[in-house]
């Protein structure tokens, strides 16, 4: 008649006990399957999807990658044919170049011995075959009465004697005042030239009659002269009141040797001067358009680098 106790099981275990067990094993179990049994990612799922599904494209459609493997073949075979096609412009472009040197050297050297220049003594070919090949011809434009800016020249940047010599047989560096003759040949302006040309050896004489009004013909009969004496990859006119650096010059130049047409200097560019009377006045302005309009970008007539295939060019349309 009084309270009941707790059943137990045949081997003496209470009842509770063992549900207590039960639920215990089964949280373990729980616990045990997340910890080594880690469920799959969904993104890890949709990428593995992805991949069979177009592993299994690939197999069902393989004219897809042949034909992409056939469009880099073509691309590769145009840009192989344009870097060829190049390579084939850049050498024409270097035998026209030759071509019209050859030509601007035996233009320059007829004309030289038609007008019995100076400066040449053989004939137009056998002067173009002994043309000596040097780095740059630096021309230094020089007058009858420039005698102190030559001394001062050559007691600062420009060599001398063996050591001129020197540097234009190893570095390839031809320097030279330019000077043509008075107006009448063999007088004392040409007689103190030749004594001081005797002296220093550093003149290129041009046929040429001095004057201030002409040294724009100068210029171009310097170029024409010195393209058939020299086979030069640069050409330079220097005012002879222009100081250089020797080294700085070298070195610019050797940058743009590879380059088949260089034009080097000191730009400028400014209004072209139609009205009469005033310093600078521009007689062919009309050349240039509309008044008021600009001339094109150009360096100081101070100094100036061109290339060979454009010293060629002034030489034969001189």
């Amino acid at each position: 008649m009084g309270l009941s106790r707790p059943h137990k099981a045949g081997n003496g275990v209470s009842t509770r006990w063992v549900s207590l067990f039960c639920i215990a094993s089964f949280f373990l179990g729980v616990l045990v399957i997340n910890r080594f049994w880690a469920i799959p990612d969904p993104d890890k799922l949709d990428e593995e999807a992805s991949s069979v599904e177009k592993h299994k494209s690939r197999a069902l459609n393989p004219t897809d990658d042949c034909e992409k493997k056939d469009a880099i073949v073509r691309t590769g075979d145009i840009l192989s044919q344009v870097s060829q096609t190049h390579d084939v412009i850049m050498t024409l472009d270097k035998t026209i170049s030759s071509l019209e040197m050859q030509l601007a050297a035996a233009r320059a050297a007829k004309v030289n011995d038609d007008e019995g220049s100076p400066v040449v003594t053989n004939s137009g070919s056998e002067q173009f075959k002994d043309r000596p090949k040097v780095f740059f011809v630096m021309g230094i434009i020089t007058a009858f009465s420039s005698r102190k800016r030559r001394d001062s020249i050559r007691e600062t940047w420009m060599p001398q004697g063996e050591e001129l010599r020197k540097l234009e047989k190893e570095k390839g560096i031809i320097m030279r005042f330019v000077i043509g003759h008075s107006a009448t040949p063999g007088g004392v302006l040409d007689r103190a030239v030749d004594a001081e040309d005797e002296q220093h050896k550093d003149f290129l004489r041009l046929n040429h009659i001095e004057g201030y009004h002409e040294l724009s013909t100068k210029t171009q009969v310097y170029f024409s002269t010195a393209v058939a004496k020299w086979d030069a990859d640069f050409y330079i006119k220097v005012d002879d009141d222009v100081h250089i650096n020797l080294g700085m010059v070298g070195s610019t130049l050797a940058r743009h040797r590879s380059k088949p047409r260089v034009y080097l200097g000191c730009m400028k560019s400014g209004p072209v001067l139609s009205q009469k009377g005033v310093k600078y006045h521009e007689p062919e302005y009309w050349k240039f358009g509309e008044e008021g309009n600009k001339y094109f970008r150009h360096a100081t007539g101070q100094i100036y680098v061109i290339s060979k295939d454009l010293a060629t060019y002034i030489s034969v349309n001189r």
